[in-house]
Order: C-alpha cells, then sequence, then structure tokens
C-alpha cells in the first residue's frame, strides 16, 4: 500500500480557500453576536444562552475555517517549492489559528484574559529559553522556505564551519532538519546550520580550491618611470673594464 501526499484532498485549492473563508466569516459573525448580546457574569438566561451559543457556533466555524485555510496554505506552498514546505507551512497555520481561536473563545464567554496572558508570558519566556535551539530552527526554515536557497532535487555544495565543504543532494526540508545525500549516505542538517552557510550549485567533476585564487598584479599605468634596477643587479657600465688610453701611456708606448 503505497502513501499518497498528505496535503492532497478531494478538494480543489480554490474550493478549500472558499470553504475556509465561508467558515471565517461564521466564526467572525458569531464572535460580534456573543459579544454584543451576550453575557455569562450577572446576566439574564437568554444572554447566559447566547454566549454559550455563540460560543458553540465560533467552536465550530473556526474550527472548520482554520482545517481548511491550513490546508489551502499548504498545497499553495507546496506547488511553489516542495511537499516539505507545505507540511510545515500547514503545520504553523494550524496552530496559530488555534491559538487565537482559543482566545476568541475565551473573550466570548467573559473569561478575564489578564492573568492568562501573564502566565503565558512567563511560560512563553521558560519555553523560549529551553527550547531556544529548536525554536532557532523553526525560524530558520521559514527563512529558507521563503528565500529559497535551494529546493528538493538540487545538488548543492555547502561551506560550514560545522560540516566544512561537502557535495550533497537535497531530499526534504522539514521544520527542524534537512536531509541531504552525500557520499557516505543519508545526513540531516540543521536548518540553522545551513541557514548560517555558504550554499553554492554543485558541479560534478570540480573540486573545490584549497586556498582562495591570488588576483593578478595590476599592469603599469602608462607615463609612470621605468623601473630602476634593483641593488642585487649589477650596473654593466661600472663594471666593464675601462680599454681606453691615456695620451701618455700612447707615448710611452
Amino acid at each position: 500500500m503505497t502513501r499518497g501526499n498528505p496535503l492532497e484532498m478531494k478538494h480543489t485549492l480554490k474550493t478549500e480557500w472558499t470553504l475556509g473563508v465561508v467558515g471565517g466569516v461564521i466564526a467572525v459573525t458569531a464572535l460580534g453576536l456573543g459579544r454584543a448580546f451576550g453575557k455569562i457574569e450577572h446576566s439574564s438566561l437568554n444572554q447566559k444562552l447566547i454566549s454559550w451559543a455563540a460560543a458553540v457556533v465560533l467552536l465550530i466555524a473556526g474550527a472548520f475555517a482554520i482545517v481548511h485555510l491550513s490546508r489551502a496554505t499548504g498545497r499553495f506552498v507546496t506547488r511553489q517549492s516542495n511537499i516539505g514546505a507545505g507540511a510545515t507551512i500547514r503545520l504553523i497555520a494550524s496552530g496559530a489559528g488555534s491559538l487565537i481561536l482559543i482566545f476568541l473563545l475565551l473573550t466570548v464567554l467573559d473569561v478575564s484574559l489578564d492573568h492568562l496572558l501573564i502566565g503565558a508570558g512567563v511560560a512563553g519566556i521558560i519555553l523560549g529559553v529551553a527550547a531556544q535551539q529548536s525554536l532557532g530552527n523553526i525560524f530558520a526554515a521559514l527563512v529558507l522556505l521563503l528565500a529559497r536557497p535551494f529546493v528538493v532535487g538540487d545538488n548543492i555544495r555547502i561551506r560550514s564551519g560545522v560540516t566544512g565543504i561537502i557535495d550533497v543532494k537535497v531530499l526534504g526540508i522539514g521544520l527542524t532538519y534537512v536531509t541531504v545525500l552525500t557520499e557516505d549516505g543519508y545526513l540531516k542538517v540543521p536548518n540553522s546550520v545551513l541557514l548560517g552557510a555558504g550554499i553554492g550549485q554543485f558541479i560534478p567533476g570540480v573540486t573545490p580550491p584549497a586556498t582562495p585564487p591570488v588576483a593578478p598584479a595590476p599592469p603599469p599605468r602608462s607615463g609612470s618611470s621605468a623601473p630602476t634596477p634593483s641593488a642585487a643587479e649589477p650596473n654593466p657600465e661600472s663594471t666593464a673594464p675601462n680599454t681606453t688610453l691615456s695620451g701618455s701611456d700612447e707615448s710611452s708606448m
């Protein structure tokens, strides 16, 4: 049994966008009605029923919208890039939408968000410090997906202080790692390492130089004086023997 594309659904991309937008409109309408006519504390039974009914509709419609909008976003990114990038964007969109939906539900139910936001802020700081490396890889994945220095199937050369100079073939781009194929086998490289590395296209049969090439010296400018002989080069006029005879020497002869 073969595994299919997890982003390939029975609805078309246009239908996914339409269903997501319709669900979002219904959720926003339920939010507005619940805030305008509903109230939980110190209120009548009708107001409480309106608040609870609005919360239920908001939960159902919001979840429906999140599912279809995240699916549509993932499929759109998959068409533009690759399936790994689409799955990553879909996961991030689902998580962000779920957090927004939770806060909207608490707002409709008149739950005070002050203490909740303070607790969420403290928890976020603790998790950020504890999972700094993982979060760095996630943000690096977003940058790589937007900048697209390479795509799945590319043969690239990586220059990094961690990996050195290696020639690889990109097999997949995930949320934290990039899977590549080297001469020694499969390798998973963290996204943060690739984000800080030099990446170029790999040309088969070309080996990287050991040292960078030295630029040739510039030619002398026109009109400049001729170079003077160095001290190491002898002067032919000073070393030639004196063969000229004076007049007195000729008469003596």
